[in-house]
């Protein structure tokens, strides 16, 4: 059976986003789809799996909606479910930036850029390519000569920006995000903060990924998701690289772990004989946790 993961989101007045909760909750447990979709006030942000003849179903009934008509479904192969569960949450935002003055998307974002242009526009020299994502997923994969934010969290993005980049206003700023969502917001967070020349990825390194032109070009390691996948590739040429590196050896690396301390789950980049060693953990604090996972996984399987 030929599974599907779309994402999708948009930007629009939701006056009662705990009814549109309940609609979708039953709509995918109706049409057997898994996944997470978030709700607020200022719309919609999803990611769904399931059978392809489902999916079809799903993106028909959302387009029968008049605030989704113009929705734009990215579509990826999966051999199966992509998640566990369905979870279907109202929220303050779509994504979490949590600006004081917030951005609405529809009023003031970045110039969109297709795959093409943005290929095109990063061949410039004197232009500063920006990810919006955080480190873990930088780690994983980047654009080529693309700055590494140092943040954990998205909302901890505006700030980073002030320290690190207030004085190259002037400069060409080109920034991107996993699906575009991110983008949407945070580059019209640039444009108010005063950079005077903003563009951002439209639709996201996945659109950029499936580009019949690009084909994912000048893109090095692969593309964390938030999902049972975890990574998928990006660039379909021959000029790949792996980026990521073991956090305990340093050896080049794609499989990610999360830390065993069930306090911690940093998210680590981890070679199969490291997480043996270190009990998959980034600390010795984590090691030495009393409910360190790996040890638990290991002690069932002993006693079995």
């Amino acid at each position: 059976m030929d599974y599907r993961v779309l994402l999708y989101y948009k930007y629009v007045v939701i006056e009662d986003p705990e009814s549109l909760k309940d609609e979708q909750r039953e709509l995918c447990s109706r049409l057997g789809l898994l996944g997470r979709i978030h709700v607020a006030p200022e719309g919609v942000n999803g990611t769904v799996s399931g059978p392809k003849e489902q999916t079809d179903q799903y993106i028909e009934e959302m387009r029968k909606d008049p605030r989704f008509a113009d929705v734009i479904f990215k579509e990826e192969q999966s051999e199966g479910h992509a998640f566990k569960k369905l979870k279907v949450k109202v929220k303050p935002e779509i994504v979490n930036l949590s600006l004081e003055d917030d951005v609405n998307p529809n009023e003031v974002t970045g110039k969109h850029l297709s795959p093409k242009e943005f290929f095109e526009a990063m061949q410039d020299e004197d232009v500063i390519i920006l990810d919006a994502r955080n480190t873990y997923e930088y780690d994983l994969g980047h654009f080529r000569n693309a700055i590494k934010p140092d943040v954990e969290t998205f909302r901890d993005l505006p700030n980073w920006v002030r320290e690190n980049l207030s004085d190259q206003k002037d400069k060409k700023i080109l920034t991107y995000c996993t699906g575009g969502i991110r983008c949407e917001k945070f580059s019209g967070f640039l444009v108010k903060e005063g950079f005077q020349d903003v563009s951002q990825l439209d639709g996201g390194i996945v659109t950029y990924g499936y580009d019949p032109e690009v084909k994912g070009s000048q893109w090095d390691g692969k593309l964390y998701v938030f999902d049972e996948r975890i990574s998928v590739p990006v660039n379909r040429t021959d000029d790949s690289k792996v980026v990521g590196k073991c956090y305990s050896c340093g050896k080049s690396e794609e499989r990610y772990v999360k830390c065993g301390n069930p306090d911690c789950n940093k998210h680590l980049l981890m070679c199969d004989e490291c997480e043996h060693e270190t009990k998959r953990s980034c600390s010795t604090e984590c090691r030495e946790h009393p409910r360190n996972r790996y040890v638990k996984e290991h002690e069932v399987q002993n006693q079995a």
